[in-house]
């Protein structure tokens, strides 16, 4: 058996890059710790951090095929991030003018949770603490 200390990073390819950056960064908060243009694959890398802690590489190349998210398609189902308050976070989302599912609780769990997109439909959900 593997000894896997930690998920190091998640990568992302968007669409977009300066809509998926400024999403990203500016909505979700994650700040930057390096931006690099690599020309031969014409291709932006940003690496994003999460306070303090390596999370997101975000990734455009030209042309890259959709993936289905919808209906659920095999494969990466979603992003889950904890929070304090669904319902705060929900409300700072919609002001961003952002669709976001309504609040449901975890059957399991009882936890508050719920889902919203990033802008090439990426499926991300809020679960609280």
């Amino acid at each position: 058996m593997l000894k896997l200390n930690k998920v190091h990073h998640i990568a992302i390819i968007c669409s977009d890059y300066e809509r998926s950056k400024a999403f990203y960064t500016d909505v979700l908060g994650f700040q930057i710790i390096k931006e690099t243009y690599r020309l031969e694959r014409q291709s932006y890398k940003l690496d994003l951090s999460l306070d303090g802690v390596y999370l997101i590489e975000l990734f455009t190349f030209p042309s890259p095929p959709p993936r289905p998210s919808r209906p659920e398609a095999q494969g990466l189902r979603h992003l889950a991030f904890e929070v304090d308050d669904v319902q705060g976070e929900v409300s700072k989302l919609r002001q961003h003018n952002i669709a976001v599912e309504d609040v449901r609780v975890d059957e399991i769990t009882k936890k508050k949770f719920t889902f919203f997109a990033d802008p090439d439909g990426l499926p991300i959900e809020l679960y609280e603490k």
